[in-house]
C-alpha cells in the first residue's frame, strides 16, 4: 500500500487561480477526501481554524461577526457547513477587505445547497469541488481520458492479440478515499463502515433533521445495490417502509454530503429532460463496493454484481476528469422509450459525445446501438462516441459515426 498523500491533485492550478483574485475560495467536498491536506499544501504558512473543534464551533455559534473578526489575516477555516451562521459574517469581512485568497474554506457538505448562502457569497466566492482520488491521480499520469474525447485525439490502434486488460477490478473496488487506499482490503471495510457511522452520526444533523439514521443507513445501501439504475423513489419507498417524500428529503441530504449523485437524463428537447427520469449513481465506488460486500474474485462470477457498479466507477472518473479539463461540460444519461441506452452524454455548448460501459472484453455487431441511436438524435451537434471495455485494443465501433471501442484502463494509462 502506498501513501496517497503524495498524489498530485490536478485541481490544484485551478485553486491557484481562483486565489489570485477572488477573496474567498471554498473547496466543497466529501470527508476525508484530502481537501484539508490540500489547502494546508497549498499554504503552508496560512493559518488553520476546523470547526470539528468543539470550543471553537460554539464560538463562531455564539458571535460569528467577532468570530471572523479575530481570525488570521489569512486562514482556512475548515469544515464550515457546521455554522451557516458565519456566512453574512464573512460576506461583511469581504466587503470590507476584497485583498484576493483572505479566506480558503472547505466544506463537507454542498453549503450552495444552504439557505442564504449564495445570496451571502454571490461574486465573493469561487467554489472548486474536490472529488475522491480519481485513478489518474493515483496512477501519476498526464493525459485525461476525457480531454483526449474532446480533442478528437483517440483513434483506432491494435496492440496485439485481443485479450481482457488488468486491474479493472482493483481500480473499482478501491475506489478513491486515500485512508482505505492505504490499507488491506478488509481493513478497508472497516474504515468504510466507521466513515458512513461517522457521517450519520454527525455531519447528517449538521444540515438536516432526521427521524431515524438507521433508514438513512439502509437507503445508502440500497443504493450500493441500485447504483447505475434508474432512480425510482416510489420503489424505494416500498422497499425501507416509508412515505416517498421520506425517500426524496434522504437523497436530497445524501446528495448534499456528496455520496449520491442524481444523473439527469438527456433529450435534444431541453424541456423534456426535466420530465424523464434521472439515473442514481453512488459517487465513490469503494464505498459503494464496500456496502455491498464485493471483493476482486467477484469480477468472474456470472452475475452482473459488477454492472452497475462498474458504470458509476466511470461516470465519476469522468466526472472528476471534468474538473481539470472543462469544468462547464454537463452530463447526463440517454434512455428512449424503447429502452436503448447511453450511460454518460457530454455535452460543451452544443456539441455532444457519448459514453458507453461494457466488463466484456470482446466486441459483438450489436454494441454501439445506443450511441448510434443518440448519434442519430444528436444530429449535426454529434462530435463522436466510445465504449469503454475490458479488451485491450481500440477498434471501430460499426454504425456509429466517430465510434471506438477504448481499453477502460486508457482512463487512467497514457
Amino acid at each position: 500500500m502506498t501513501d496517497l498523500s503524495i498524489h498530485p491533485r490536478l485541481l490544484t492550478p485551478q485553486i491557484l487561480e481562483a486565489l489570485q483574485d477572488t477573496p474567498a475560495v471554498c473547496l466543497l467536498g466529501p470527508r476525508q477526501v484530502g481537501k484539508t491536506t490540500l489547502a494546508k499544501r497549498i499554504d503552508p504558512a496560512r493559518g488553520y481554524i476546523s470547526l470539528d473543534d468543539s470550543t471553537l464551533l460554539n464560538a463562531a455559534r455564539l458571535d460569528p461577526t467577532g468570530f471572523i473578526q479575530g481570525l488570521p489575516e489569512r486562514v482556512i477555516l475548515d469544515e464550515v457547513q457546521r455554522v451557516p451562521e458565519l456566512m453574512p459574517a464573512l460576506k461583511g469581512a469581504i466587503d470590507a477587505n476584497r485583498q484576493p485568497g483572505r479566506f480558503i474554506l472547505t466544506g463537507s457538505a454542498n453549503l450552495l445547497l444552504l439557505p442564504g448562502v449564495q445570496e451571502s457569497l454571490a461574486g465573493r466566492m469561487e467554489v472548486i469541488y474536490l472529488q475522491p482520488l480519481s485513478e489518474q491521480e493515483k496512477q501519476h499520469t498526464n493525459k485525461s481520458l476525457l480531454q483526449r474525447l474532446i480533442d478528437g485525439e483517440i483513434t483506432a490502434k491494435i496492440q496485439g492479440q485481443q485479450r481482457q486488460i488488468q486491474n479493472v477490478a482493483e481500480a473499482v473496488i478501491s475506489g478513491g478515499y486515500p485512508e482505505p487506499n492505504t490499507r488491506t482490503p478488509d481493513r478497508a471495510r472497516q474504515w468504510y463502515r466507521q466513515y458512513l457511522n461517522a457521517i450519520i452520526q454527525r455531519d447528517v444533523k449538521d444540515i438536516a433533521n432526521i427521524r431515524d439514521g438507521n433508514e438513512l443507513r439502509r437507503l445508502i445501501e440500497l443504493f450500493s445495490l441500485r447504483t447505475g439504475n434508474l432512480l425510482n423513489l416510489s420503489g424505494l419507498a416500498k422497499d425501507l417502509g416509508v412515505q416517498r417524500e421520506t425517500v426524496d428529503k434522504y437523497l436530497t441530504i445524501l446528495e448534499q454530503l456528496f455520496l449520491v449523485r442524481r444523473l439527469p437524463a438527456w433529450h435534444k428537447n431541453h424541456a423534456k429532460r426535466l420530465v424523464k427520469a434521472a439515473k442514481i449513481h453512488m459517487i465513490d465506488s469503494g464505498l459503494a463496493c464496500a456496502l455491498r460486500n464485493l471483493k476482486t474474485g467477484d469480477w468472474h462470477n456470472q452475475s452482473d454484481a459488477f454492472g452497475g457498479m462498474l458504470e458509476s466507477f466511470v461516470v465519476q472518473q469522468l466526472i472528476c476528469q471534468s474538473g481539470w479539463v472543462d469544468n462547464e461540460l454537463r452530463f447526463s444519461h440517454y434512455r428512449d422509450k424503447d429502452q436503448i441506452e447511453v450511460d454518460l452524454v457530454i455535452e460543451q455548448g452544443r456539441y455532444v459525445w457519448g459514453v458507453e460501459v461494457k466488463k466484456a472484453a470482446s466486441i459483438q455487431a450489436k454494441d454501439g446501438a445506443g450511441l448510434a441511436h443518440l448519434a442519430q438524435q444528436a444530429g449535426s451537434d454529434w462530435q463522436g462516441g466510445i465504449m469503454l471495455y475490458t479488451g485491450n485494443n481500440i477498434l471501430p465501433l460499426k454504425h456509429v459515426p466517430n465510434g471506438l471501442a477504448v481499453p477502460m484502463d486508457m482512463l487512467w494509462r497514457d
